[in-house]
């Protein structure tokens, strides 16, 4: 299959024709870009586990492009959904649901909850208003980094898929928050730009990592996820990432260091990726940090940060791209 790069206002009809005929398409959001099918064909859904390499057990999250289309994909919808749609959607918040009858298991991977999400990009929704909401992961082949844009989704998914719609960069940059709203309390599943701070002025009481979570209600919980081709660690002071890459140095590897450029100083005379100076700007440039520096260097050292909110989400990313190591 010959894969096309179109601009994303363009193509707009013929991808949601593709849609409508069973096809794949890739599409942009604010967070990352998305692999989309129509979330209520399971043949069609099929398709995407085969592009990714993705386990079958691992659940989709089905994009929406008006709060009218819930009715269909979801069943006993509480009341606070809606008072948080008010407020983030769309916007990079995704919340597990009892799922209607209408979507296949093949979404749900056999579950009977549903993560129903609204981005907050023009083109995704004209393209879903046009065609059938989407079931969509990240647009990247199964445990690699998560594509913030058109090229990154190329590199990982040409002769895939048919249409890659060009939205630009991502303005995010990670993956959704996860709200669970089918538990006694709300549950954050996975962190994201909507943090539990924000939550609370909805919900009263949110639960962050305070149960075991046994059955993989969402993407991105059960898997390895957002990992490099190589060796990658936290670092938890610029200081011993200074050190660790002397240390590589002197063993003939070809480290870099990915940090704020706060600490340029620091890093002087040695390889670095910048990630910006804020907490925004760390978010919205990880994913391609990582990209870039797994083309040039064989060992990969990221900055650690420590506060809560966006650093928080963040670094669940980062975690997982280091597999939980540290320096």
């Amino acid at each position: 299959m010959i894969t096309q790069i179109k601009k994303a206002k363009d193509c707009i009809d013929e991808c949601a024709s593709l849609i409508l005929r069973g096809e794949l398409v890739v599409f942009p959001t604010e967070t990352v870009y998305g692999l989309g099918a129509n979330a209520f064909d399971e043949h069609a859904v099929a398709k995407i586990f085969k592009a990714k390499g993705r386990p079958q057990d691992n659940p989709l999250i089905v994009h929406i492009s008006s709060l009218k289309e819930v009715d269909e994909i979801a069943v006993d919808v509480p009341d606070v959904f809606y008072k948080l749609a008010e407020l983030y959607m769309p916007g990079p918040l995704t919340v597990i649901l009892k799922k209607s009858d209408k979507i296949p298991y093949a979404v749900t991977a056999g579950g009977e909850t549903v993560g129903v999400r609204m981005p907050d990009n023009e083109y995704a929704r004209a393209l879903i208003a046009a065609s059938r909401p989407l079931a969509a992961p990240s647009a990247n082949r199964s445990k690699h980094i998560s594509p913030t844009s058109a090229m990154h989704v190329y590199e990982d998914l040409k002769g895939e898929v048919a249409v890659i719609m060009d939205g630009g960069e991502c303005r995010v940059g990670i993956e959704s928050t996860v709200l669970d709203l089918t538990s006694d309390t709300p549950t954050i599943l996975r962190p994201g730009a909507v943090t539990a701070e924000m939550l609370l002025d909805v919900l009263g009481e949110v639960s962050v990592n305070g149960r075991v979570i046994k059955i993989a209600k969402a993407p991105g919980m059960k898997y390895t996820h957002y990992a490099p081709v190589v060796e990658t660690v936290c670092a938890v002071s610029i200081e011993s990432a200074v050190a660790k890459y002397d240390e590589l140095i002197k063993m003939g590897r070809r480290p870099v260091i990915v940090a704020r450029d706060i600490y340029r100083d620091k890093v002087v005379d040695r390889e670095q990726i910048s990630l910006g100076i804020t907490a925004e700007d760390y978010t919205h440039n990880i994913y391609n940090a990582l990209h870039l520096a797994e083309k040039q260097y064989d060992f990969i050292i990221i900055e650690e940060l420590h506060g809560g909110g966006l650093e928080a989400s963040v670094m669940n990313r980062v975690e997982k791209a280091a597999g939980g190591k540290r320096v």
